[in-house]
């Protein structure tokens, strides 16, 4: 098997949203894993100096629309939420500490934050929230609220986002493939065309 495509994405981010809901599904197509990787994207803003797309003049009234077409587009379920933007931290560590015991449940848990938050609207910047979905699918709250306030869990999304930044990560979600860098759930077709070909 080849080399694992690298997913960063952060929670709060529509378009993660939806890459998240077809990357697994099109990297099996070609034998190939998906490693994911949360991350905090107002980092990544900050090193970039980009400011959020939603508060661009002109831009952010069309990024809502294509937010929404977008969706429609690709037949993904989707509601633009009634807190936008949020901190997306708790949800990350939660990630990592799962990540760190069994994979296939951190990916699991990721759908269902990300379904939360971009289906039925609920703040997952507040840690209940987050710890209710992590009890939804039968996980220890009680471990999963101790383990995201240790200081190896918060170091360690500070570490996967400075790791994202330093390879060039501008914006979510944000793809490694075989070394190149694809940005946005609308390079889902040339992330498959590169597979399909070996590069191009």
């Amino acid at each position: 098997m080849s080399e694992p495509i690298t997913f960063y994405f952060d929670f709060s981010s529509p378009y993660s949203y939806l890459a998240s809901e077809r990357i697994d599904e099109l990297a099996a197509k070609y034998d190939r894993r998906v490693k994911w990787r949360p991350v905090m994207l107002g980092a990544a803003f900050k090193a970039s100096g980009m400011p959020l797309l939603v508060t661009i003049p002109l831009k952010g009234e069309y990024s809502k629309r294509d937010f929404d077409r977008s969706a429609r587009f690709m037949g993904i379920p989707y509601k633009f939420p009634p807190k936008f933007p949020l901190s997306s931290l708790a949800a990350a560590r939660a990630y990592y500490w799962l990540h760190g015991q069994d994979c296939a449940r951190a990916r699991e848990f990721a759908h269902a934050v990300f379904r939360a938050y971009w289906m039925d609207g609920r703040d997952i910047s507040e840690t209940p929230v987050v710890l209710a979905i992590a009890g939804a699918l039968g996980l220890e709250v009680g471990a999963c609220e101790t383990a995201i306030a240790t200081p190896e869990i918060k170091e360690r999304v500070k570490q996967e986002t400075d790791s994202a930044i330093a390879q060039g990560m501008f914006g979510a979600p944000y793809f490694m493939v075989d070394g190149e860098p694809f940005w946005g759930a609308d390079r889902l077709p040339q992330i498959e065309k590169w597979l399909q070909t070996g590069g191009f």
